[in-house]
């Protein structure tokens, strides 16, 4: 037997034992979407040529804003998704129901923080409503909600007579648009003046570091903020590991360091990109405190227990005690609350709303809960992975608007990867049995 043929057995070995020592397996099953979210942004970025446009700070922060709407409703659909893979079908025209009400009142001269509070308590209402149906007289969600999608599209033409209304409240635009005004101004250089004879074309060395064409408009706030958010995230996930690792809880170490300094990284580069076009926008304020809340909500608090107990095993969680029905109604009177905040932030960014405004958004937060390993059983899914699975859909929407690719195409290639998505989920399933 020849020598090659002796080693190949313990090739093999080494092999295996390394890849269950450190749980590689594990690690890329966890990471799935994160790893194919940065392959597919490096494919546009080559698609669209050497300056890589989809990774120019306008087109990141248009990326932001363009889908700011997914990260928000995505939020809700994860606690509906949660409790036994049910959908909110409505949400889209609910969106364009608060909407029509808001901009209708501000365009008749009402209080801006009136309408506001009216548009959340709209969202709050609708949502309620609806959950009361599911929740209590146990009509299934995919109907009650089916029912809300026709209806309140129907209210939002009424509201606006089939037209469009324009709003022009400045203090609304600024903190829920997406104009040149909708930024955290940069404090820092404000308050020093002096540093801007420093970000200047004249500085080699940052002209070298940030560019040309962004050093004497490049924001410190916005950077420092990000530094501040890293350093953060770093610590939190520094005492995650100790406490994990005092209660002797089974956990791949270098796969969470790993993940640590990516995450890290991908902040900090966020944040530069944005630093060097207008800054920090205001619409990302609105989706990191919906991100922050809902994070807390279910990983930290009982209700968030209840959500993904329900989605485990409904019967069992009831005979525990558990008032399984008021579950379901917090679940989607929370997507109904946070519709509401979509419509406020589609009316600012289009800067008022047209009766088709809102279509197709439920189901772009759908796809993102799924994609981002949220089950269709019920049970499984995070806000992270959620996060992941949003940011995956926008950039490929964008790369392909970017790159040219046929709207039909482009609604194709959305359908391909949910149902990838979807799969990966089920076979994984299986194979656990």
């Amino acid at each position: 037997m020849s020598e090659s043929t002796k080693s190949s057995p313990n090739w093999k070995q080494n092999v295996s034992d390394f890849m269950q020592k450190y749980q590689v397996g594990a690690f890329f099953q966890k990471y799935t979407m994160t790893i194919a979210l940065v392959v597919v942004t490096i494919i546009f970025a080559s698609w669209s040529g050497k300056e890589g446009l989809i990774l120019l700070p306008s087109n990141l922060t248009g990326l932001i804003a363009e889908n700011a709407y997914v990260f928000v409703l995505a939020s809700g659909m994860l606690l509906c998704i949660l409790t036994g893979g049910n959908i909110d079908l409505s949400v889209g025209s609910v969106v364009c129901f608060t909407a029509a009400v808001g901009c209708t009142m501000m365009a008749t001269g009402a209080n801006m923080w009136l309408t506001v509070l009216v548009m959340l308590m709209i969202g709050l209402a609708i949502g309620t409503f609806q959950g009361f149906w599911i929740a209590k007289l146990r009509v299934p969600a995919f109907i009650a909600t089916l029912s809300g999608m026709y209806a309140f599209r129907g209210f939002s033409n009424v509201v606006l007579n089939g037209y469009r209304v324009d709003i022009s409240n400045e203090t609304f635009l600024t903190l829920f648009g997406n104009g040149k005004s909708s930024f955290i101004p940069d404090i820092i250089r404000q308050a020093n003046p002096g540093l801007d004879s420093v970000f200047t074309k004249d500085n080699a060395f940052l002209a070298g570091l940030i560019g040309d064409n962004y050093i004497t408009k490049f924001n410190l706030t916005c950077m420092c903020i990000g530094i501040v958010a890293a350093i953060i995230f770093i610590v939190l996930r520094i005492r995650k590991i100790l406490v994990q690792k005092k209660l002797n809880i089974s956990q791949s170490i270098p796969g969470q360091i790993f993940s640590m300094v990516i995450i890290s990284a991908l902040v900090l580069w966020v944040s530069f990109k944005l630093a060097c076009y207008r800054g920090f926008p205001m619409v990302l304020i609105w989706i990191g405190l919906v991100l922050g809340i809902y994070a807390y909500i279910t990983t930290k608090t009982a209700i968030g227990r209840h959500l993904y107990a329900v989605g485990g095993n409904e019967k069992a969680t009831a005979l525990s005690g558990v008032k399984t029905r008021n579950v379901y109604w917090f679940a989607y009177a929370n997507i109904g609350l946070l519709a509401g905040l979509a419509g406020i932030l589609t009316a600012g960014r289009a800067k008022g709303i047209d009766p088709v405004y809102g279509e197709g958004y439920e189901m772009d937060a759908i796809a993102a809960c799924f994609i981002g390993g949220a089950s269709a059983y019920g049970g499984i899914g995070k806000v992270s992975g959620m996060i992941i699975g949003a940011i995956l859909m926008g950039v490929i929407n964008k790369g392909m608007i970017i790159v040219g690719v046929d709207a039909n195409y482009q609604k194709v290639v959305k359908g391909i990867v949910l149902l990838v998505a979807v799969m990966f989920d089920v076979l994984s399933k299986r194979q656990k049995r």
